[in-house]
């Protein structure tokens, strides 16, 4: 049916997605690599980065199990009003996986959510060393050949198409800013457009309170958490300035900050997870007054205390009286996981979402809608 103002789409096909912190331990689902499994679902190219590219390549053989059995809704024949505009609409037709490392040196800082050493995780994912409340060449403007999306894609004959991954791993060290600008370019390069980045990568940091807390572990952290967010845009956004503003989207790209419950109320033990996140907070929103003249929207997702593979993975443990009492603090009563994340981002990052920019979004069960629900009712001001 046509209709006066026609609905936004839904299909990512034809767009390509960067996720930071797209790798986990084992076959768990973190936050990140959740995020790149929705992403894939609904078409998009997903190029999966960490630290460890070996985690992050585990994630694209899940995104192509999925796509071997069908479970996807998405399809990556670019036929959909998803396509198109841009430095190249991408015709992502194949299905094989590569793994692209973008330094070969990891660098001696970052890790994925699931690596079993304690410096870095996934965004919006709460281990033990996280607060309770937390509880994870584009400098020069110059667009590619016209010529880049077909050579990528197709064959000299252009009668057949290449096999073109729907995800591939790449190894980066986010908190470097040359491993940043090579993430983009090898995007540009390997998929010719950039529509989506997913800053998923953060620490529990530094410890203590404002009175021992170390300051030059203080300074690193704030470097990992607000930094390589601020460093990943730095070079996304003249990606996206490049493409092209389809008439039923209305917007050139889409950032998601990862942030954390932490960062919108107080009550956690340490003070430079809940600083650093309120500072993506509010980061997301200068973010998206300045890139909005650009057609790029910037939001900000802030999970609660769902269990993923930081609360389990290299060793940790958490008892079920733990888990309970986790639970209990939300108005649903029920746990979350990197799905309940994902799917807030996937729907952020896409076409209708088309209007919104700006927002912070919880997705926490309720636990920052309410205060003092588990008092009786004697108590309130009305007896």
């Amino acid at each position: 049916m046509d209709y006066e103002f026609p609905k936004p789409p839904r299909s990512l096909v034809g767009k390509v997605a960067i996720v930071t912190g797209a790798g986990a331990h084992g076959d768990g689902i973190g936050n990140g690599r959740a995020i790149a499994i929705l992403l894939a679902e609904d078409g998009c190219a997903v190029v999966c980065v960490d630290r460890d590219v070996a985690l992050a390549q585990r994630t694209v053989e899940m995104i192509e199990g999925e796509r071997g059995s069908g479970s996807g809704s998405g399809s990556n024949n670019n036929s959909s009003s998803g396509g198109g505009g841009g430095s190249g609409s991408g015709n992502f037709s194949g299905s094989t996986s590569t793994s692209t490392s973008s330094n070969n040196n990891p660098g001696p800082i970052l890790q994925s959510e699931a690596d079993s050493g304690p410096s870095l995780q996934s965004e919006a994912d709460s281990g033990p060393s996280l607060p309770s409340e937390a509880e994870a060449d584009i400098e020069s403007g110059q667009p590619p050949p016209a010529n880049h999306a077909a050579a990528v894609t197709t064959t000299a004959t252009s009668t057949s198409t290449v096999a073109v991954p729907i995800a591939v791993a790449m190894a980066g060290d986010v908190s470097v800013e040359a491993d940043c600008k090579s993430i983009v370019d090898s995007t540009l390069q390997q998929f010719g457009r950039l529509d989506i980045l997913v800053n998923c990568v953060g620490i529990g940091g530094a410890a203590g309170t404002a009175v021992d807390v170390d300051m030059a572990a203080w300074t690193a952290s704030m470097h990992i958490n607000v930094g390589s967010m601020v460093m990943m845009a730095k070079y996304a956004v003249p990606a996206m300035r490049r493409n092209a503003i389809e008439p039923n989207w209305l917007y050139r790209g889409a950032i998601v900050n990862m942030g954390s419950v932490a960062g919108l109320k107080g009550g956690t033990p340490h003070l430079l997870y809940p600083t650093a996140k309120g500072a993506v907070v509010n980061m997301t929103r200068a973010m998206a007054a300045h890139h909005a003249a650009d057609a790029i929207r910037v939001n900000c997702v802030c999970p609660g205390m769902v269990y993923t593979p930081m609360m389990y993975a290299g060793g940790r443990t958490m008892s079920e009286e733990t888990r309970t009492a986790r639970k209990n603090r939300s108005l649903l009563k029920t746990e979350g996981t990197g799905w309940d994340v994902a799917c807030a981002v996937r729907f952020l990052a896409g076409p209708q979402a088309r209007w919104i920019t700006g927002v912070i979004l919880p997705v926490d069960a309720g636990v920052t809608a309410a205060v003092g629900t588990d008092i009786p009712k004697s108590a309130s001001v009305n007896g």
